[in-house]
């Protein structure tokens, strides 16, 4: 199996043991199984078109272990209430929007030098 990121794929978050607890049967019993699909899809890290095109263009490459960085970056802006945020990592920058946890855009460290990001509201620094 490849590291490389394929436009369209989407790829796990980092999933709490408790999310894959079967919910007991006097809470819901009609659909446990649509409602755990549910679940996984929204935990899901996702990549916009335009995403997939600019890390294309600029030669970024993102191996599993990467992706889950960038997906427990999510996480840590969702936790604090974030919508749309600036996550740097090493060299690169990805504007994302946290609710629908899908990678908006993505620049490569000379692309990033002398600009300025907005419509954002939060910022996590992977180093």
């Amino acid at each position: 199996m490849s590291d490389r990121m394929t436009i369209g794929q989407l790829y796990p978050a980092a999933v709490h043991p408790s999310i894959l607890q079967r919910p007991s049967v006097a809470k819901d019993a009609a659909a446990p199984e649509s409602s755990f699909e549910s679940l996984l899809q929204r935990n899901m890290l996702k990549f916009s078109n335009h995403a997939a095109k600019r890390l294309e263009q600029r030669g970024i490459e993102l191996g599993s272990r990467q992706l889950d960085e960038i997906s427990s970056a999510v996480d840590k802006a969702a936790a604090k209430g974030s919508k749309e945020s600036l996550i740097l990592m090493k060299d690169m920058a990805l504007i994302v929007s946290v609710p629908n946890r899908t990678v908006v855009t993505a620049m490569d460290g000379s692309s990033m030098k002398d600009n300025v990001f907005t419509q954002i509201d939060s910022a996590v620094i992977i180093s």
